[in-house]
């Protein structure tokens, strides 16, 4: 079972029987909470569509689009201008469909004299360097506050797409740019975006054979870090409530393998029942009123379900068989889970209640760690042990037509969805070179599901095990 990297792959029956030292307590400080959603006014504006393309053809012509520094009558102000215009960027540039344009290529550095609203834009000096879309704004710092307004401008049509105010406290600046990338990404694309969410993984510190495992938050672009846990026992598989607001993970807290539940409203966790067998690879219910995780018993595991306000246990799978990884389809009507019922890991899918057991997966590998696409249309996986590469992060529709690998290393696990469904997080590992683990390394990655685009993403320590929250989450 390869659920996470503490353990090799060719042990997966030894995991169900593993008393790991454990590493996990809470913390005393105040866990990360997303900030209130800013309050946004009035006015988008505009109904020609003309700058709206798709999205396979942004793969192939990235958009060229130009953003400059949202204005600011004041050098605190021009501040905040810069900083919202710089995240914007990273967030467009970074997701592979858009082409921000140099600001030593603009004519027109600004959309209006300083202080002012944005004014329509000369559209000749946009269109002369390439531009196909603009981006200007008009941001006022008053300490505490900041009040924000940005315009779409399509540059060819030259129209009006998209205008938004904002007012929020100061301490949600970027969070504000997440959202503005989101709006300029929904009304060129035609799809919601996914730069205002955020990222629950776990950390990992010090040396290979004595690694330290903590819970760990921050921004999808890597920003705003926040540990959760102190590291005093082992975390692993973490995964993100529907609304963001609570985490279920795999701790080995006092020894005993268990699957918990993270509030980052209140940094309160608490262990999800009291079962007889180690319990492990938690995932919520698409409802968020359940978790669906394994169940260990003798020498095999099965999917078992437990409602968060009754604590009644629904079991879903039993044999002999090693039954792990559970995730619901996005309507909940569907479950994709890992089993070796006929002898290697294998993907299947089947009813939420359990009927209607389907195989899924026939390459010569062993499949693991499925879960299933916000659109309902993919099952992305792990693949290790073929003629292959090692390991591999690969894709196929949910009937298991169209398999198809999108990345591949020494060891490449665990992807997780972005809420649009456009673009996985996974985690790759390098192998250790010494005796002591030297030259080991864990990090996250993205790619889009085409295969396209791969990126690492910045963290502050190694990491592994990520999970994508939902917008706004």
């Amino acid at each position: 079972m390869t659920e996470h990297s503490a353990f090799p792959p060719a042990s997966r029956r030894a995991v169900l029987g593993a008393a790991a030292a454990g590493l996990l307590a809470p913390v005393a400080a105040r866990a990360q909470t997303p900030p209130a959603a800013p309050t946004a006014g009035a006015a988008a504006a505009g109904g020609d569509q003309g700058a709206v393309i798709d999205v396979n053809r942004a793969r192939a012509a990235p958009i060229p689009i130009a953003i400059p520094d949202f204005v600011g009558a004041d050098p605190r102000s021009a501040a905040l201008g810069h900083n919202l215009a710089q995240v914007i960027i990273n967030d467009l540039g970074n997701c592979g469909l858009f082409k921000p344009l140099p600001a030593s290529a603009f004519i027109q550095p600004t959309g209006a004299a300083a202080g002012s609203a944005p004014a329509t834009p000369d559209f000749s000096n946009w269109s002369t360097i390439g531009a196909q879309a603009l981006v200007t704004g008009h941001a006022v710092d008053q300490g505490g506050t900041i009040q924000v307004n940005f315009r779409l401008w399509d540059v060819l049509a030259q129209k009006q797409l998209q205008g938004t105010a904002y007012s929020t406290t100061k301490a949600n600046w970027r969070r504000i740019a997440h959202i503005i990338a989101d709006a300029i990404y929904q009304r060129l694309l035609g799809e919601p975006g996914y730069f205002d969410t955020r990222i629950v993984y776990v950390s990992l510190t010090g040396p290979r054979a004595h690694m330290t495992h903590r819970l760990a938050i921050m921004d999808q672009d890597g920003a705003n870090n926040r540990f959760l846990t102190d590291g005093t026992w082992m975390v692993l598989t973490p995964r993100f409530s529907p609304k963001g607001d609570t985490i279920c993970f795999m701790s080995y807290a006092n020894q005993a393998p268990r699957v918990y539940l993270f509030d980052l409203g209140t940094g309160r966790q608490r262990v999800l029942g009291d079962f007889h067998g180690m319990t492990f690879a938690p995932r919520f219910a698409p409802d968020g009123a359940s978790v669906i995780m394994a169940l260990a018993h003798g020498g095999g595991s099965s999917i078992v379900s437990v409602d968060l306000a009754s604590h009644r246990v629904r079991q879903i799978t039993s044999s002999n068989s090693i039954d792990v990884s559970p995730c619901y389809s996005p309507d909940g009507s569907q479950i994709v889970f890992n089993s070796d019922r006929d002898g290697t890991p294998q993907l299947y899918t089947m009813g939420a209640d359990g009927s209607g057991v389907k195989r899924i997966s026939f390459g010569h590998a062993n499949y693991t760690s499925p879960v299933w696409s916000p659109q309902g249309d993919l099952i992305a996986y792990t693949r290790y042990g073929g003629s292959e590469a090692p390991f591999s992060i690969g894709v196929m529709a949910p009937d298991g037509t169209g398999e198809r690998a999108i990345a591949d290393g020494w060891d490449v696990e665990g992807p997780t969805f972005c809420p649009n469904g456009r673009v996985l997080m996974y985690f790759s590992q390098s192998r250790a070179t010494g005796p002591q683990g030297q030259g080991f390394g864990s990090q996250l990655m993205t790619i889009d599901i085409t295969g396209f685009n791969q990126r690492i993403v910045p963290t502050v320590t190694g990491a592994s095990d990520p999970a994508w929250s939902p917008l706004g989450g």
